[in-house]
């Protein structure tokens, strides 16, 4: 296995409502030749340090980004195919995609683009500044100030207080409510609802529950990787070990049991772990 350094620090409290935690990460050799990108909750930016960082969705081919935004998405994406060692990864919020870019998440969904595409020359100054220090403490201060100037005295667009409702109850419940309670809680028909949400996020609510469960089912393996796949499957609700494998095959492009073989030793033992703070 490739050893790596990962950095994290947990984000300033303004911005929680917008970002997931900092990250830094540095391989100390040859990257792997693949990483697979995982579907979750967050869209995804990424800033890299030193050579563009290759990705491929499904049946495309290789594109490479020195700075990237990447939306929401229900199967992985490809990341290799490229000399990248470093760089930082920030997990934006639907919510923030819209105090960031000024657009709903939807219309980022399971498509990447350059960060420059959406701020402009912005983001070429932001990673000029990234790679002229080499400590991972400052690096985060520059992205802490970077937001909270970004998004200081703007007001935040937001969607509307029925589709808000519905992402929140999704993600608090890992996506263990049914469209149709949602759709009655809200006030809505469930085709509406549907077709709403699709519009805001990019996913349908019954393709994005599955995308909240199946994140949790990555961070219980994480966090606890001799567990049983039958009985993570009972603990999430799926109907069986069979239906939670299918469910992987179909959101991650491989088994529970390749993915823990692959990178799971990966995400798990990284040789330096820090809170930069």
């Amino acid at each position: 296995m490739v050893g790596f350094e990962f950095h994290e620090r947990r984000v300033h409290a303004a911005l929680r409502p917008y970002l997931g935690d900092l990250i830094g990460y540095a391989y100390l050799g040859e990257p792997p030749d693949l990483h697979r990108g995982l579907p979750s909750q967050y869209l995804t930016i990424v800033i890299t340090l030193d050579e563009p960082l290759g990705l491929a969705w499904a049946g495309e081919p290789v594109e490479k980004f020195s700075t990237l935004a990447s939306g929401l998405h229900s199967s992985a994406v490809r990341i290799g195919g490229s000399p990248n060692r470093s760089g930082l990864q920030l997990a934006l919020t639907p919510a923030g995609c819209r105090a960031l870019f000024g657009l709903p998440p939807g219309e980022l969904a399971a498509t990447t683009v350059g960060l420059d595409e959406l701020i402009g020359r912005t983001a070429t100054g932001l990673s000029d500044r990234l790679r002229e220090v080499t400590d991972w403490a400052e690096r985060f201060d520059i992205l802490e100030r970077f937001f909270l100037d970004a998004w200081r005295d703007e007001i935040v667009p937001e969607p509307r207080a029925e589709l808000g409702w519905a992402w929140r109850r999704l993600c608090e419940t890992s996506g263990g409510v049914g469209v149709q309670e949602l759709a009655k809680e809200v006030g809505w028909s469930r085709r509406h609802l549907s077709e709403q949400f699709r519009a805001e996020f990019g996913l349908a609510p019954k393709v994005a529950a599955r995308v909240l469960r199946f994140e949790r089912a990555v961070a219980s393996l994480k966090q606890r990787p001799t567990t049983r796949l039958a009985d993570l499957a009972a603990d999430l609700g799926y109907a069986d070990q069979a239906h939670l494998t299918r469910e992987w095959h179909a959101l991650a492009g491989c088994s529970p049991r390749q993915w823990m073989a692959e990178e799971l030793p990966f995400v798990q033992d990284p040789l330096v772990t820090s809170a930069a703070n």
